[in-house]
């Protein structure tokens, strides 16, 4: 993708830390975590994201996330590694998926197809990688939700237009941390193919 392409892109993320699930299959509310923002927002700006929206009720934590923030958009953070600053200048937090989806539809001035992201295959309305790739590429809007924990809640997946495809390695072991999951399909969607 070209400097000139990163602008054009109409694609945000958000990674959801309430409701998602455990590994019992309740439904919970999962903390933040210092190395999802940045590792996540890392790979946004990479790849022309246009915004990060972390998904938390809790104020603590949001609170935390602010301050976080602060130190590498305001403080010393900022000075020591600019770098780090202009990838965390994409991050935003809500309180819910709703302000986040208004969010968006303000920014991009149409409501975004939602998909979702989950490591099971037991979802239907599976959206091809190549298909999403090519709506992308024509100028879509698209919102992509990552969970924390175990996963997206089914309330949050059942919101959605769709559900791009698990990714799958060799065997049968698939537990991938957000912040790689979050890589891997930014690099589908987004990446150069040969």
């Amino acid at each position: 993708m070209t400097e000139q392409e990163v602008g054009k892109v109409r694609l945000d993320l958000a990674l959801i830390h309430y409701p998602v699930i455990n590994k019992n299959q309740e439904i919970i509310g999962s903390a933040v975590t210092n190395l999802d923002l940045h590792d996540i927002s890392r790979a946004a700006r990479t790849y022309g994201v246009g915004s990060l929206y972390v998904v938390t009720p809790y104020s603590d934590q949001q609170k935390l996330f602010q301050e976080l923030l602060d130190h590498w958009l305001k403080g010393h953070g900022a000075e020591y590694n600019a770098k780090r600053g202009e990838a965390l200048s994409l991050v935003h937090i809500h309180d819910d998926l709703d302000q986040v989806l208004a969010k968006v539809t303000e920014k991009r001035q149409q409501k975004p197809t939602v998909l979702a992201t989950c490591a099971q295959e037991r979802h239907s309305s599976i959206w091809p990688y190549s298909l999403v790739r090519q709506k992308i590429a024509d100028g879509e809007c698209f919102l992509i939700l990552f969970g924390t924990a175990w996963g997206l809640a089914q309330e949050v997946i059942a919101a959605g237009d769709g559900i791009l495809p698990p990714i799958t390695g060799a065997g049968s072991y698939n537990h991938l941390s957000v912040r790689s999951a979050a890589a891997i399909v930014l690099d589908r969607l987004l990446g150069t193919r040969e």
